[in-house]
């Protein structure tokens, strides 16, 4: 894993894609990944600000998963328990103002072969329509697959992206906390645990 893991970290395969982008910047994968992992975070991409830091959910959306999962920044960024693997592993960009969506080339390209090297997960979150068609198979949308969170239990509960741009479907769908939340922080603790 950790040559993988270098490899990944020095890729350039979208180089001229993100160069052509309202950006105009390089490739910096940001992943956290160990063998031993046992939960894992499925993102969409980085942000702008996670490609700045280089590590992942250093920013609002990052408070906001951290607290719905109900871990602390030590247990969250412990990688020998908690694997941060977004399926685009660098910022893709702005357009007119909006990110980018994740270029498919990096999932195609690394995604299986991060997977075969983390042996012990016991629970995926995959996050975003991205992540959850890749890890789920689904087709529907984010909404669709998220009230279908139950049909996924023991080993993946799908979520919505925590950024702040969906404060909205978090008020038009009050059963995710309600329901789902309270089940998302047990589970984390008894795969942590």
């Amino acid at each position: 894993m950790t040559d993988l893991a270098t490899r990944i970290r020095a890729c350039t395969l979208c180089a001229e894609r993100f160069a052509a982008t309202e950006t105009a910047h390089h490739p910096r994968p940001v992943l956290r990944v160990a063998p031993t992992a046992r939960l894992l975070i499925a993102g969409q991409a980085p942000g702008a600000r996670v490609h700045a830091s280089g590590t992942p959910f250093t920013d609002p959306s990052g408070d906001r998963l951290r607290d719905w999962l109900g871990l602390d920044e030590a247990a969250f960024y412990d990688s020998t328990r908690v694997a941060i693997l977004p399926m685009a592993f660098c910022f893709p960009g702005y357009r007119r103002g909006a990110d980018l969506p994740p270029p498919p080339i990096c999932a195609r390209t690394w995604r299986s072969p991060v997977m075969q090297g983390l042996p012990n997960l016991r629970l995926i979150l995959p996050i975003g329509g991205p992540a959850q068609r890749w890890h789920l198979g689904t087709r529907e949308g984010v909404t669709a697959t998220v009230l279908r969170w139950r049909d996924f239990l023991p080993g993946a509960i799908p979520l919505p992206h925590p950024s702040w741009r969906n404060t909205g479907w978090l008020k038009r769908n009050p059963w995710f906390a309600a329901e789902l939340l309270p089940v998302l922080r047990a589970r984390v603790a008894e795969v942590l645990s």
